[in-house]
């Protein structure tokens, strides 16, 4: 099989990631929302693009082409990839404006729900061959106060050393490099798996279009992804990334944070180790 047939479309990735948005979406949360707020949320998105017509000078020729490009964004099934890519960051930072403990990132779109239950020492499941440096991933989960918060979980899924995700590319099996780590019962795990590669965003559609259109590039730097939640104390959602990589100070998501950057070390025989803790504050 040929890399260009493992790379996963930006049409089957917004499939499976819109599938994975509709199924971890509590009922109702549209209709929760009051329409004083839908009002005031929705005026100031159409004064901002308003006011970047009347400032960019917008012609008629480029306002067709945003409207045609709108309906090849909907048609594709892009919607989950271009809001994650370019928008979900500065509402995770808003988000984080009134929140302790460690320091969130965007969820992306490649969350899968539901994945392997692993104890504190584990091994992420892999292939028998999986390619990559070995890596040691190990830390504490804490509470705000210091204490360890005993069988926290740590939903954790990355790239292969391709760049690649199980559920959006072909050739991977369901699940690989997938799993949800249950912490001891001082709140400490340790987590086998290999150092992911960077990746670009699927360019095949209409974003790819938006991309080379705007000279910008589809690179994301290597990084793991982590829900780690515990009963009684809010959910942290983050990447983290690792020192000195490609990429790291200009992704195109936006993502990157100095604090969840790693610095893997040797740790013997071509492996490396990285210790990571997290704390997790009281939920309201």
């Amino acid at each position: 099989m040929t890399r260009t047939e493992q790379s996963p479309t930006a049409a089957g990735s917004g499939a499976s990631a819109t599938q994975a948005f509709r199924a971890s979406q509590p009922q109702g949360t549209a209709e929760s929302t009051s329409p004083e707020r839908v009002s005031a949320v929705v005026k100031a998105l159409l004064d901002g693009v308003h006011e970047a017509i009347r400032t960019e000078q917008v012609t008629y020729t480029e306002f067709q082409a945003a409207k045609q490009w709108l309906i090849e964004v909907g048609e594709g099934g892009e919607w989950p990839l271009l809001l994650d890519v370019f928008v979900e960051h500065a509402v995770e930072d808003v988000a984080s404006r009134t929140q302790r403990g460690s320091k969130g990132s965007i969820l992306g779109p490649y969350y899968l729900p539901d994945q392997a239950k692993l104890p504190a020492e584990a091994t992420l499941p892999m292939r028998p061959d999986e390619k990559g440096t070995p890596l040691v991933f190990a830390g504490q989960v804490r509470d705000a106060a210091g204490r360890p918060v005993s069988g926290a979980e740590l939903d954790l899924w990355h790239a292969d050393d391709e760049g690649y995700y199980s559920g959006f590319a072909p050739h991977l099996p369901e699940g690989n490099l997938r799993g949800v780590v249950t912490a001891d019962e001082q709140g400490r795990f340790e987590v086998i798996t290999i150092q992911p590669a960077p990746y670009q965003i699927p360019t095949d559609g209409p974003t790819g279009k938006l991309l080379e259109a705007a000279g910008w590039h589809p690179w994301r730097p290597a990084h793991l992804h982590l829900i780690v939640r515990a009963p009684e104390h809010r959910p942290i959602t983050t990447q983290l990334y690792f020192e000195g990589g490609q990429w790291l100070d200009s992704d195109v998501a936006g993502a990157t944070k100095p604090e969840l950057v790693l610095n893997p070390q040797p740790h013997g025989d071509g492996w490396l180790r990285s210790e990571y803790d997290f704390v997790l504050e009281p939920e309201n």
